[in-house]
């Protein structure tokens, strides 16, 4: 159950990739966009108001989210957008859109080659594809110390044979998925990212906000005091730096694709 609040204020690092990355799509002002995994919607919203002569719509499978980004950004506001509760594996489009970007979301996706296949039935012909999402070897360190905190009690009795939640894919991989969904690639690379966090407490929010796969797995009320002792043990070995900033090494896998 995602708290759209709390992923609202802790979302920062997210929100400027996506904003960085919304530019590898150079919109004139009359195009069509779907947003995979629009979250809170500020993203969304963003093209929304670039696209004054165009239309956007925001899909995400969490109901939460969806609701939040539909009181946050009414359609009296943005008339040209529009928010569905939908699964990334089961898009209901076709030849509805010029471009699906999709960004830290996919991740979450157990089924890249669903989301790529429905991706391309939703473009018209020429239609470009942009996302980012967690890939190969991202967030390393986080692992290994849950990893570590899964084998000492009491977080080893809630963490048996503990592993990654997430899918982060590589570029092998996705090249294939790219080509076998008739999209012609023009980029694909894991970036490497210096995520950051203020001091523990912005360290702690992340985790809390984000690695619910992990954190759910513990009872309610020891959940905080296992974020906390992750953040002492991830800290231990990855200090804050002189200003007080938490680092996490982040990859990420970009693809920029267009349809066949």
């Amino acid at each position: 159950m995602w708290n759209p609040n709390d992923y609202a204020q802790n979302s920062n690092n997210q929100l400027q990739w996506a904003q960085e990355l919304r530019q590898r799509l150079t919109l004139q002002g009359h195009e069509s966009v779907l947003d995979v995994g629009c979250g809170d919607g500020k993203i969304t919203a963003d093209f929304a108001a670039a696209l004054s002569q165009g239309r956007v719509v925001g899909v995400d499978s969490s109901a939460e989210m969806i609701a939040y980004a539909t009181r946050s950004y009414p359609s009296a506001q943005y008339p040209n957008l529009i928010f569905a509760c939908m699964d990334a594996r089961a898009l209901e489009f076709d030849l509805s859109f010029d471009a699906v970007f999709s960004n830290a979301a996919l991740h979450w996706v157990d089924d890249h080659r669903a989301f790529l296949n429905g991706a391309n039935r939703a473009l018209h012909a020429n239609g470009r594809l942009v996302i980012s999402c967690g890939g190969q070897g991202n967030a390393a360190e986080v692992l290994q110390v849950f990893s570590t905190m899964a084998t000492v009690e009491p977080w080893g009795r809630y963490l048996p044979n503990f592993h990654n939640p997430y899918f982060f894919c590589g570029t092998q991989d996705y090249e294939v998925w790219l080509r076998d969904a008739e999209f012609t690639i023009d980029r694909l690379e894991l970036v490497p990212k210096d995520m950051t966090h203020p001091g523990k407490a912005g360290l702690a929010n992340w985790i809390r906000t984000t690695w619910m796969p992990v954190t759910y797995s513990i009872p309610e009320l020891e959940r905080e005091s296992f974020i906390a002792d992750f953040v002492d043990g991830y800290l231990a070995q990855i200090p804050l730096d002189a200003i007080g900033l938490a680092h996490v090494a982040m990859v990420r896998l970009e693809v920029e694709a267009s349809k066949n």
